[in-house]
Order: C-alpha cells, then structure tokens, then sequence
C-alpha cells in the first residue's frame, strides 16, 4: 500500500482495482446463482443480468461512498486523510479480497446458507475491514 500511496493520485488505477474486483465477486456469485435459478424455477439469464448490473454498477458507487465516508471519519478524528487515499485503500481491499469472495459464492452455491457459508462470509468480511484499517494507517503515516 505504501507504495501504491506512493506513486500518487491516478483516478484510473482505482477505477481499474474497484471494477475488477467487482466483476470477480460478480464471477463469484454464479454458482449461488445457479442454486437459485435450479431451486426456485427462476431464468439463470435474468438473475445474472440483475446481478451483473448491481456489481458493476450499483456497488461500485456504493464503494465511492463507503470511501468519502471513510474519509470523513479520518478527518473527524483529526488523522490526515486525503480522499484519493481512501479510495485508493478501499477499492485495492476490495481487489484482494476477492477471491475470498469466489470462495465464498462458492460455498453458498454448493451448500447454501450453512454456518460453513457464513464463516466463509465472516472471513471475507473480516479481511476487507482488516486491508483497509492496515491501509488507512500506512496512509495516516505518509500524509501525517
């Protein structure tokens, strides 16, 4: 992350680090996908479409606003921040843990909502929170 920081503001590498990681969490989600299409009857083509546009749309603006948020809270407990940086954070957690995030779409295509599939969750959840605290402090150290 240091060195990324380093390399200073490029809108273009986070863009590109936020919308892979995207599209492999959108990969991710097929095998679910697939449970669902088999199990309730439903077009397999239709919930791939919803989701393609939710993650390759929709949660990518919702990632922008969890990083001026993120942001924010830097800057209310008076710890520089700039705002790429909190991007740049966020999005490159997003791209590392992704596949987590395969393993996880796995999980609840092969076994459903099972208390393996939500430890598999709460791994991946916990290593996105874990990248972007390590992140916003090598961030807080080269702006402070």
């Amino acid at each position: 992350m240091r060195d990324m920081l380093a390399m200073g503001p490029r809108e273009d590498r986070a863009i590109a680090y936020l919308l892979v990681g995207c599209l492999l969490i959108f990969v991710a989600q097929w095998p679910r996908l697939s449970r669902i299409a088999f199990l309730d009857g439903v077009e397999f083509d239709r919930l791939v479409a919803y989701e393609f546009v939710s993650w390759m749309i929709v949660w990518p603006l919702i990632f922008y606003a969890i990083a001026a948020l993120l942001h924010g809270l830097m800057l209310l407990f008076r710890q520089p921040s700039r705002m790429w940086s909190a991007r740049i954070v966020l999005f490159w957690s997003v791209l590392a843990t992704s596949p987590v995030g395969l393993l996880y779409g796995l999980a609840s295509g092969l076994i459903g909502v099972s208390p393996g599939t939500q430890l598999v969750g709460a791994i991946w959840l916990g290593a996105l929170v874990l990248f972007v605290a390590q992140g916003l402090r090598e961030a807080r150290g080269l702006h402070g």
